[in-house]
């Protein structure tokens, strides 16, 4: 069967090539590296010049050799129409009716699932995203980890791998404890808004509060000791938080000014935080009750809001129960005592790892650490006993190893240090294939021009009110398109559009990119977005709508491929099994987006220009219909990919 027809075409060139190369040159040992050239030099070529510096000749004699000999074996009706030297190159152009013969093949056996290229080897994949600790709402920076994740997953799903989705609970830790005590000193209400959001707004006043009194000690011992610099830097410290604090009393003032009013009534609140975090790594039963309570309410609008936009787990992994509470992060730091990177320092447990990489070198190739690059030491324990998230990561690690052959953790470009120290801690214990399967997918921040976020200090914007916005604001464009629709069918199709344009504008930017949001460009319907995109199928799907049973005795005809813009097209559509190959292997979901814009950039052209149902004679009608449906097909299913939905009309 045929999974990708420019590969099929790729692979006839490396077969002349080298049956050429083999007989022109038996004594050599050539690279048959092929390059995509510049438009109007053909679909690949071959550059002769490391080979004329092996024979000492000139790179443009040497391709004009290899290409008589190619041409006199280029068969009628196969893959390549012709090869041109031209500057040292060998440039192969496609017999584009034999390619889209192939692309009709492969679609006529993959019907709509065209694009499908299976691994050779299917591996059990576990893929860990967005894990956003249960203290507030999922914000915008936490969408892109949602949205990537969860097309990564699609991507390699559609590989054939068997993969599964899942979510860390991070239920341990000073943030939850400070929501969960602040939620204590409320008495355990019930909830006035969304439970993320309220428990959101809870973090926010407590944390704020802590800090604040925090501040205000210290600003009493600098007064004390005469230390005036330090002194008026904690007076403009102290300015801010009572400001935040200001701004988060409009938010509720009745929840806010009970908070607040509890908060006070308490000798020391920080130690009471600590106890709190030391009783729940120790399972004291009321403190479990409270914490796990908190963090099932959070979960709980995260779930809310991630129906929306078509993202779900296969497992929710609670940190405590699988890390903790087992045993597992015990074992582990009694086997990591045992080696020699592991040491006490000040009261605390630190893993050396700079001392694993400087007794195995060959560590630097196989990690990819710069080779004057010191990895910082880990600390394992604090000093009261209680352990660090990256220590109990290795645990979780080892826990998700024996259900899956390799581990991706969809996690910012900031935890990189802690992944990298994770993956030689694994070594360390002996786990060095685990090591080499732990893929730390990174990306980058979101911003957004003229905001600074903090959960901390509860200013961020959700994806709650994201979805909401651009929702509205697609709704404007609906009415304007199409005023003829219900009003059911306008408020769907603005669901549609406006979701997906969220998605793809977090999704199109590589992720070591930051991404820059903004509205007019999200939400465009003339440029790169997902509208422009979901435009393109519309306009597709319309055209075979339209031609109705007819579309069904749609093919490509000999002779009839004729105009540059049907050509480009279709060697474009023959490269989709090959994009999602690499946007899947190489954990790229922008590679896809990247494609599907150009896409509907060729095909808006296309639909401009050429007609296609009124196109005469028959056999031309037939091709750009068949033409159509592959694009309509191609488009849908990317979009799919990306996690975005394809709509029949906009």
């Amino acid at each position: 069967m045929i999974y990708s027809p420019f590969e099929s075409f790729r692979n006839e060139v490396k077969c002349l090539l080298n049956n050429a190369l083999k007989e022109l040159y038996p004594e050599v040992h050539t690279e048959l590296e092929l390059e995509i050239p510049p438009p109007g030099h053909g679909e690949l070529a071959f550059k002769a010049f490391t080979l004329a510096r092996e024979l000492h000749e000139n790179p443009l004699v040497i391709a004009k050799r290899i290409q008589k000999k190619i041409s006199s074996t280029i068969e009628k009706g196969k893959l390549i129409a012709k090869v041109i030297a031209e500057n040292g190159y060998l440039n192969f152009f496609v017999n584009i009716d034999a390619l889209a013969s192939t692309i009709h093949e492969s679609y006529m056996n993959l019907g709509e699932k065209y694009g499908f290229n299976p691994v050779k080897e299917s591996k059990r994949i576990i893929v860990e995203f967005l894990s956003a600790n249960p203290i507030h709402p999922i914000h915008i920076g936490g969408a892109r980890n949602a949205f990537l994740g969860d097309s990564i997953a699609r991507l390699l799903t559609w590989r054939g791998h068997k993969v599964r989705r899942h979510y860390y609970v991070n239920d341990m830790g000073r943030q939850v404890a400070i929501a969960a005590y602040g939620y204590m000193l409320l008495g355990k209400p019930k909830l006035w808004t969304k439970s993320d959001h309220a428990i959101g707004f809870i973090y926010a006043v407590t944390s704020t509060l802590l800090d604040l009194r925090k501040y205000k000690i210290n600003l009493e011992r600098a007064k004390a000791l005469g230390l005036d610099e330090y002194y008026s830097n904690l007076l403009r410290k102290i300015d801010s938080l009572v400001s935040v604090l200001s701004e988060l009393r409009q938010q509720s003032t009745e929840v806010f000014d009970r908070l607040v009013d509890e908060f006070n009534k308490r000798e020391d609140p920080e130690a009471e935080i600590n106890h709190m975090i030391w009783a729940y790594e120790n399972r004291d039963p009321k403190t479990v009750d409270l914490i796990k309570g908190v963090c099932n309410l959070v979960l709980e609008g995260f779930k809310e809001t991630l129906s929306k936009v078509g993202i779900f787990f296969d497992s929710f992994d609670w940190e405590s129960e699988i890390t903790s509470w087992s045993g597992m992060t015990k074992n582990i730091l009694e086997l990591l005592k045992r080696t020699k990177y592991v040491s006490f320092s000040k009261g605390t447990l630190v893993f050396n790892a700079n001392a694993l990489i400087n007794q195995r070198p060959w560590l630097r190739t196989k990690l990819n650490i710069p080779e004057n690059y010191e990895v910082p030491p880990l600390t394992l324990i604090r000093s009261d006993g209680t352990t660090l998230y990256t220590t109990r990561d290795i645990a979780y690690t080892l826990w998700k190893f024996k259900r899956a052959d390799r581990v991706i953790n969809v996690i910012g470009m900031d935890q990189k240090v802690a992944q990298l120290q994770l993956k030689l801690a694994l070594i360390a214990l002996g786990y060095e294939e685990e090591a080499y399967n732990l893929v730390h997918c990174g990306y980058e921040l979101v911003s957004l021009p003229g905001m600074s976020m903090s959960g901390r200090r509860g200013k961020y914007i959700t994806l709650d009110h994201m979805i909401d916005e651009a929702v509205r604001r697609a709704k404007v464009e609906v009415e304007k398109r199409s005023p003829g629709l219900t009003e059911d069918e306008k408020q769907r199709i603005a669901e549609i559009v406006g979701i997906g344009a969220i998605k793809y504008a977090l999704i199109s930017v590589s992720p070591l990119k930051q991404v820059v949001f903004k509205w007019e460009n999200v939400l465009s319907f003339e440029r790169n977005s997902a509208p422009f995109i979901q435009y393109a199928h519309a306009r597709a799907f319309n055209i075979l709508a339209k031609a109705g049973k007819v579309a069904r005795d749609a093919k490509p005809y000999k002779g009839y491929i004729q105009d540059p813009i049907e050509r480009d097209l279709i060697i474009l559509l023959s490269k989709f099994p090959d994009v999602i190959s690499e946007a899947a292997d190489k954990l790229r979901p922008d590679l896809l987006a990247e494609y599907a814009n150009n896409l509907a950039l060729l095909f808006n052209s296309f639909y401009d220009k050429l007609p296609v149902l009124r196109a005469r004679p028959k056999e031309l009608m037939l091709t750009r219909l068949w033409i159509v449906r592959i694009v309509q097909v191609v488009l849908k299913n990317a979009l799919n990919l990306l996690g975005i939905e394809a709509p029949k009309r906009m």
